[in-house]
């Protein structure tokens, strides 16, 4: 099985900054893409960036310029460095990673549980 276990989310004031971390454990043998999203109260789970393997980056328009996504492939961990937050930043953020498990075998998404960011105005 594959986990995924994030970590670093908290209470800050608006104009702070954050990192959240992200880390892949279990029977893992390749990591595809990785992406980060977030959900904030009574509404749908959004993207937020997303990384492919070959190092492309994508973000949110209401994150652009103030977020970015790294990864650190040999501790199979993807990062979203947080700045410039604002109170509509707050909610539950969550990672999602395409693990392949067997060299040549289909990549599948696994999610972690999510942590909280609150952004106090």
């Amino acid at each position: 099985q594959v986990q995924l276990a994030e970590s670093g989310g908290g209470l800050v004031q608006a104009g702070g900054s954050l990192r959240l971390s992200c880390v892949a454990s279990g029977s893992i043998g390749s990591i595809a893409g990785t992406a980060w999203y977030r959900q904030a109260p009574g509404t749908q789970r959004e993207w937020v960036a997303s990384r492919v393997s070959g190092g492309a980056t994508n973000y949110a328009d209401s994150v652009k310029g103030r977020f970015a996504i790294s990864r650190d492939n040999t501790q199979n961990t993807v990062y979203l460095q947080m700045n410039s937050l604002k109170p509509e930043d707050t909610g539950v953020y969550y990672c999602k990673m395409q693990v392949r498990r067997v060299p040549g075998r289909p990549a599948y998404d696994y999610w972690g549980q999510g942590t909280q960011v609150t952004v106090s105005s």
